[in-house]
């Protein structure tokens, strides 16, 4: 019985699911987190939904002496813990008979070559046809080494009818210059189109949703511009310190982490115009319109804020501030709270704000793009008649629970006329009977299938860091630590009066 599902299928008809052909995946860097967590369980979740063929393979590399019964157990263990699917034992012996594990270093001829006669047999015993995808699940510092071993060993050498991919993750670089040198090295060997740079935040089923909303609802897009939107905010916020993760956090910061690449895309899929169709090209040139019309505005000191977390409670327990976490510098000017705003001067977004924040250790996790829409023109009430009447504004949810709040006013029950704030909300949990894959579920399949609108190309990564990167040179110019905000709070002071310069006020989620 075959467990991987291929339906006989138009390729047309998008109520059936597209299937990845033959392949194998190489995952470098497999023992991390990121691995464990996130890539091994969305590859059993593809199978266990049929999105993989049986031709399919999955290679381990890592500083392991491991056999691949022990990296097979590897990825058992992660399955059973993280997988999203329920555990199915027919879809896992299909698996398993994929799954080959390569130790060694990024140094080693003899790993490498030892790497490549593991694929060659593969491509033999699976049937995967010479079509290869390789996941850099590694530091940055590490990519041309390994690119540089997928040259000389010839890993990546092209034959009719095969292709050969390569899948990054961020961050792509740590500023302009760096992201024009990574480039440089990945092309080496790559063409553009088989880069994937992956941005797990735009395989998320409501960024998605926001395509749907706009441009298949003739309710919203002839209110999506300067003369109904007085300004937006885009925040991520998330309610954990740095953790572990001090050797790379520290002097890199919120913005380099978040803003200039997650944010800025969200930014991008808000205020772009819609495209003629949503095939990459497309999606890609009205991001990049975007991106390159937006602009910090040079009154840096006014328009960002920064901040580190100091000591504080979260979940009902105390917690250190970020200077006395692990590793970390008592002197460290790393920001682990970022606020900007950035103008997009075209003739849609003219004088509308975009509010961009991200922090560690705020009152809960939440990340969401949220529409606030100026005041009616004239109000014939009473000003007690709409005291608690706030702003009009469409949020869009992206985590943790996803959906779409709108909030409008309406007349309180009675005899008198009192107009109140109220909020209609729809959520996927309650509307749909199929969970939300996982973003990596969505984000490997793509690579798989050579299907690239969700990842940000070299043009769209450049855009971004020249909106990013003279602030963050004015930042580091300053003498003084960020600003200090208690762990738990919304963030610090200078980030409150960044908006009320403006006469604005952040959204509580």
């Amino acid at each position: 019985m075959n467990t991987y599902a291929n339906p006989l299928r138009d390729p047309q008809d998008r109520r059936l699911p597209r299937i990845a052909g033959p392949c194998v995946l190489v995952i470098f860097g497999v023992t991390g987190d990121l691995s464990r967590k996130k890539l091994m369980p969305a590859v059993y979740d593809l199978a266990n939904r049929g999105m993989l063929p049986p031709g399919f393979g999955l290679v381990g590399f890592a500083r392991r002496e491991w056999a691949d019964q022990d990296f097979a157990q590897v990825v058992h263990d992660a399955v059973k813990e993280n997988a999203r699917t329920e555990f199915r034992e027919e879809v896992w012996e299909q698996l398993l008979e994929g799954i080959r594990f390569v130790p060694g270093t990024f140094d080693s001829d003899d790993s490498f070559r030892k790497l490549k006669d593991t694929i060659s047999e593969l491509d033999n015993a699976r049937g995967t046809g010479g079509n290869h995808a390789f996941y850099l699940s590694i530091p940055p510092s590490s990519f041309e080494t390994v690119i540089s071993q997928l040259k000389r060993h010839g890993l990546t050498d092209r034959s009719e009818g095969n292709w050969n991919r390569v899948v990054i993750e961020k961050p792509f670089g740590h500023d302009l210059q760096s992201a024009r040198e990574l480039n440089d090295v990945v092309s080496s060997l790559f063409e553009p189109q088989e880069v994937f740079r992956i941005d797990h935040y735009l395989g998320k089923e409501t960024v998605q949703n926001m395509l749907a909303l706009r441009f298949a609802n003739q309710l919203f897009e002839p209110i999506w511009n300067n003369h109904y939107v007085s300004h937006v905010q885009i925040t991520m916020a998330e309610d954990i310190g740095i953790g572990g993760r001090a050797g790379y956090y520290d002097g890199i910061g919120a913005a380099r982490d978040v803003i200039q690449n997650h944010l800025l895309q969200l930014l991008a899929l808000t205020a772009m115009e819609e495209p003629t169709s949503f095939e990459a090209s497309q999606l890609r040139a009205e991001k990049q319109k975007v991106l390159a019309a937006a602009r910090v505005p040079d009154d840096y000191a006014r328009h960002t804020a920064r901040g580190q977390y100091a000591a504080g409670w979260q979940g009902g327990r105390p917690v250190r501030g970020y200077l006395e976490e692990d590793g970390v510098d008592a002197n460290s000017h790393t920001e682990t709270y970022a606020a900007i705003r950035v103008d997009v001067d075209n003739r849609r977004w003219a004088g509308v704000p975009f509010y961009l924040r991200t922090a560690k250790r705020m009152p809960r996790r939440v990340t969401e793009v949220a529409l606030s829409f100026k005041q009616a023109p004239h109000l014939p009430f009473t000003e007690t008649d709409t005291e608690a009447l706030g702003t009009n504004a469409l949020v869009m949810r992206i985590q943790p629970d996803e959906g779409v709040t709108l909030r409008f006013g309406a007349k309180v029950p009675g005899t008198q006329m009192e107009i109140r704030e109220v909020s209609m909300d729809f959520g996927y949990g309650g509307s749909f009977t199929e969970s939300s894959p996982e973003a990596y579920e969505r984000l490997i399949l793509d690579v798989l299938l050579g299907d690239p609108p969700l990842f940000p190309q070299q043009e769209e990564v450049e855009l971004s860091w020249q909106i990013l990167d003279p602030v963050i040179e004015y930042w580091e110019s300053l003498d003084e630590q960020p600003q200090p905000y208690t762990a738990g709070t919304w963030g610090p002071r200078c980030g409150i009066e960044m908006l009320a310069h403006d006469g604005f006020t952040w959204r509580r989620p």
